[in-house]
Order: C-alpha cells, then sequence, then structure tokens
C-alpha cells in the first residue's frame, strides 16, 4: 500500500525541514540571513527554534540552523554586486520602515554585522562588511542625491 505524506507533514530531517517550511518562503537570500540570525542567541551564539527543536530535538536544530546559515551567508557573498544590490533593495522594500530610515540606521549602528555567521572567516566578513556599506551608501545617495547648488561635486 502507497504512502502518503499529508501537506504540512514534517520532512525527515531538520534541515530538508527548515528549507522546504520555512526558507523557501522568505523570497530574498539577505531575508534569510536575517532570519537565521535571529535565531542565534547573542549571549551564546547557539541557535534556537522551538518548532524544530520539539520536531528534531535540540541538537538536530541547532546545527540545522547554523548550517543554513553558513550556507545562505556564502550563497549571498557570491552573488555579483549587482545581484546583492537588488537582492538588498528587494530585503528593504519588503520592510515596513520606511528604506531611508532603515539604512540611515544601519550605517549608524552596524546593524548588519551581526547577519555574519560566528564561522566566516575574517575575509568573508570583510567583504560581507564592505559590499553592505557601499550599497547602503548608494541607496542613501540615490535617496538624497547631492544639491547641485551647493558646489558639492559627486
Amino acid at each position: 500500500m502507497p504512502r502518503f505524506k499529508f501537506k504540512g507533514a514534517l520532512e525527515r530531517t531538520a534541515l530538508a525541514d527548515l528549507w522546504k517550511h520555512t526558507l523557501s518562503q522568505i523570497p530574498t537570500l539577505y531575508g534569510r540571513l536575517d532570519y537565521l540570525a535571529s535565531l542565534r542567541d547573542p549571549n551564546s551564539g547557539a541557535y534556537r527554534h522551538h518548532g524544530l527543536s520539539l520536531a528534531f530535538g535540540r541538537d538536530e536544530s541547532s546545527n540545522a540552523l547554523k548550517q543554513s546559515h553558513e550556507r545562505t551567508f556564502s550563497e549571498w557573498l557570491s552573488l555579483p554586486l549587482a545581484g546583492k544590490s537588488a537582492d538588498l533593495k528587494s530585503y528593504l522594500d519588503s520592510l515596513d520602515d520606511p528604506q531611508g530610515i532603515v539604512v540611515d540606521h544601519w550605517l549608524r549602528s552596524d546593524h548588519y554585522l551581526a547577519r555574519i555567521p560566528d564561522s566566516a572567516r575574517p575575509m568573508e566578513s570583510e567583504l560581507f562588511r564592505r559590499d553592505v556599506e557601499a550599497l547602503l551608501q548608494i541607496l542613501r545617495n540615490a535617496a538624497d542625491p547631492p544639491d547641485p547648488s551647493s558646489g558639492r561635486s559627486s
């Protein structure tokens, strides 16, 4: 007799379940990166997701979250700069707050640095920092072009 999987049923692994039921629903890589980083405890660095832990256990769910964070970070870094720009802009457009306010806050606070996984190599962290900062500056400048009468040149 064939076995049928009910819609919404759990996958066989925490990693597969996380992808199918959560990460695949987030349209941008940066959005996935943000979500996964938000599940990392700022005090211990441990990844926690209550539902995933209940279904698969603490260790398997934590490992799935950590692996997914590292993979998503690597995928984002692998995008060409134009791809990173489009992805970040799409993510920012999906937020409730106006893009200009978010961009200014991120540039002042370095908020985006918390999206880097702990396992990232220093050169990966630096590339991420520089790319995001450059993209944020471009977005800020596009929203607030220089005043031609001020004598400033671009």
